[in-house]
């Protein structure tokens, strides 16, 4: 197979993964359900935590800055904290073990009635699942971003959303784009006037 034909096989079989996704009308709703929740979290001063591991970290951290910065225009921060210090999680790891490099840090500032997402493509990352039994533990509630089947992680979600796809890329994409649907949602119910047409 040549490379022309192997990019458009991967823009396509990323696009049919994503046709799934939107055909399901649980997943509309998930995503409605989970901005609400979101928004209530903040509404009360809560706040949000995000963990993964690897892209999932990654994704994690996206979402977290688009929280405290901004996604399409100016307002007030919004506080929301990726879990990703890497002198906490290697300082975590050698004393503790890698599975409590989550866990440990929402022990110390997780609080009932903050939120925890839980980004894991397979749903069975032991570190991932660690932190959402700490989260529930501590009465925070949690969102869990997975694939596969949903894997142990799922039990400990109140609401959760399994990407389509066989592999973590494509499960990782969905993942992304359900991200920047949050936090656009978020921001069109608390702050409405970043999304009104401008004249001129």
């Amino acid at each position: 197979m040549d490379i022309l034909h192997s990019i458009r096989d991967a823009l396509l079989e990323a696009q049919d993964v994503l046709n799934r996704f939107v055909q399901n009308p649980e997943n509309i709703a998930t995503i409605a359900q989970t901005a609400e929740m979101m928004q209530d979290v903040f509404a009360r001063q809560g706040r949000i935590f995000t963990c993964g591991n690897g892209g999932s970290l990654c994704d994690a951290v996206h979402f977290a800055e688009e929280c405290t910065g901004k996604f399409r225009d100016v307002r007030t921060p919004l506080p929301a904290i990726a879990l990703s210090d890497a002198g906490h999680i290697t300082c975590t790891a050698n004393d503790f073990g890698f599975a409590e490099v989550f866990a440990r840090p929402l022990s110390a500032l997780g609080h009932p009635g903050d939120l925890l997402v839980a980004i894991s493509t397979s749903g069975n990352s032991e570190n991932i699942v660690r932190a959402a039994e700490v989260a529930k533990s501590r009465e925070m509630q949690v969102f869990g971003l997975l694939g596969g089947d949903g894997g142990s992680l799922k039990q400990y979600c109140d609401i959760c959303l399994i990407a389509p796809g066989n592999t973590a890329d494509r499960i990782q994409e969905i993942h992304i784009k359900v991200l920047h649907i949050l936090i656009e949602n978020v921001e069109r119910s608390m702050f409405p006037e970043n999304y009104r047409q401008r004249a001129g």
